[in-house]
């Protein structure tokens, strides 16, 4: 069996999108192709989900916002949004899955650590889902 693709997409994809996929790169390793992608992209990444994110142990300071496309979508197994609007492709034949999250754009380091860990929380049952654990 081939390893997963997951989708992280959000609208920026400079908070949300970027520390879910922090989390999954992290935590599953090569068990899971791991992409983020925004609709309407950012510049740089939210400065807050770095602090976050290294406060932690894990650095996404290297990563920048990718845009959405359909072949990004299309190509992958699980698409997870986070407020992506109606900018999200859908295709047959995809899990889609929304994580109704808050936006960290503007949000300091101390408003952004709650929503850090709600994602690893929703990362590591996705992971179990996925990657079932060997015996």
């Amino acid at each position: 069996m081939s390893k997963p693709s997951v989708l992280f997409v959000c609208v920026h994809n400079a908070g949300r999108s970027q520390m879910a996929a922090g989390f999954l790169t992290h935590l599953a390793g090569d068990r899971v192709e791991v992409r983020s992608a925004g609709s309407a992209p950012a510049k740089t990444i939210n400065s807050a989900a770095v602090e976050a994110m290294a406060e932690i142990g894990i650095d996404i300071s290297a990563q920048s916002p990718k845009i959405l496309t359909p072949d990004t979508v299309q190509t992958s197994d699980v698409v997870i949004t986070m407020g992506c609007g109606d900018a999200c492709p859908v295709f047959p034949g995809i899990s889609y899955r929304d994580w109704a999250l808050e936006d960290p754009a503007g949000k300091g380091v101390d408003a952004v650590r709650p929503i850090r860990d709600q994602i690893k929380s929703k990362v590591e049952a996705l992971i179990a889902e996925l990657v079932p654990a060997t015996a």
